[in-house]
């Protein structure tokens, strides 16, 4: 990191980074001084996620839940049971969000006892 800060007045720091097999973001990243604030983020990929304005409600996702968690569906995998949703009519959400509400609640495995 010296070297690239005294060769790069000299020769720049493109040059003087590609010579020492440096990336040029990794040199700039470590020039940034860290924040202050311990819940201020380091960087741009460690910003805490928005919640997704689309996503289900509280309360939907529990009924989503209580479908599949209902004695018929039980032995079934979360595809078959959205198919046999759509087959009655009723649409509850998609099948990957049927993954995620199952994940949620440590449901993502064999459902059979």
């Amino acid at each position: 990191m010296e070297a690239v800060m005294e060769t790069g007045s000299k020769i720049g720091v493109a040059p003087a980074c590609l010579a020492l097999g440096l990336p040029r973001a990794t040199y700039y990243r470590r020039l940034r001084p860290k924040p202050v604030d311990a819940t201020a983020p380091a960087s741009d990929g460690d910003r805490p996620s928005r919640p997704q304005p689309r996503a289900l409600p509280p309360e939907e996702r529990q009924q989503v839940l209580a479908v599949l968690n209902e004695p018929r569906f039980m032995d079934q995998a979360p595809p078959q049971v959205h198919a046999t949703l759509l087959d009655e009519g009723r649409w509850l959400c998609s099948l990957r969000t049927m993954y995620r509400i199952l994940d949620e609640n440590g449901q993502v495995r064999e459902r059979r006892d």
